[in-house]
């Protein structure tokens, strides 16, 4: 290489040059060729291959809690059939309307039995909520603990659902004690009134 004057080379006669000349022209159009196809071909396959990881790193990830929420099934199935039951059973403690005026009286008759004396017992308007409706009762007594106490209990082993709000317990008249309370029963609604219900909610969105 070091005989061989480069200035005088001519590329139209290439196929004369010296062997050494030719291989490293060889070798340079070579590297050259590989730069190319990496940067224009190879580094695209590349980038592909990273976002394929990618994807199936993703995809695994995402068929593993596929899995897990599968080996669960059957779990979640009889949990599922357990709250339906619990719900059933907790439905069927609400009253029906018709059968509301009963309950009314069975409460009264709770807290007579007790001992107590009413001062007021006044329901007041229904008000639906969802699937149910919610009858306030606002109650007035006059007892002592004692009584108080047997009354709650009477309330609580009642069949149906009664709960009570804002108890307040002050002194009366004769040494005996006042408690103001409101007791809260309610009743499910009717396949016709839930309907009328929605519709008078739809009514009321289109309003505003």
């Amino acid at each position: 290489m070091k005989d061989i004057d480069l200035n005088n080379l001519d590329l139209s006669s290439l196929g004369s040059w010296p062997l050494p000349v030719k291989a490293a022209l060889i070798a340079i159009v070579s590297i050259v060729v590989l730069a190319l196809g990496y940067f224009l071909d190879t580094q695209k396959q590349l980038d592909v291959l990273e976002n394929s990881r990618n994807t199936e790193i993703s995809l695994k990830k995402d068929f593993e809690t596929k899995q897990a929420k599968a080996v669960q099934l059957d779990a979640y199935k009889k949990q599922m059939e357990e709250m339906k039951q619990s719900f059933g059973a907790m439905l069927r403690q609400l009253p029906s309307k018709t059968e509301v005026e009963d309950l009314l009286v069975d409460i009264s008759q709770t807290g007579l039995s007790s001992g107590i004396e009413f001062q007021l017992f006044q329901p007041e308007n229904e008000r639906q909520i969802d699937f149910y409706a919610e009858l306030p009762i606002k109650i007035k007594m006059t007892g002592n603990y004692h009584q108080f106490g047997r009354f709650v209990s009477g309330i609580a082993a009642l069949p149906r659902i009664v709960t009570l709000h804002n108890i307040e317990i002050a002194s009366g008249k004769d040494g005996k004690l006042a408690m103001n309370l409101q007791a809260k029963t309610y009743r499910y609604l009717d396949e016709a009134e839930v309907s009328a219900a929605r519709k008078k909610d739809k009514k009321s969105k289109k309003r505003r």
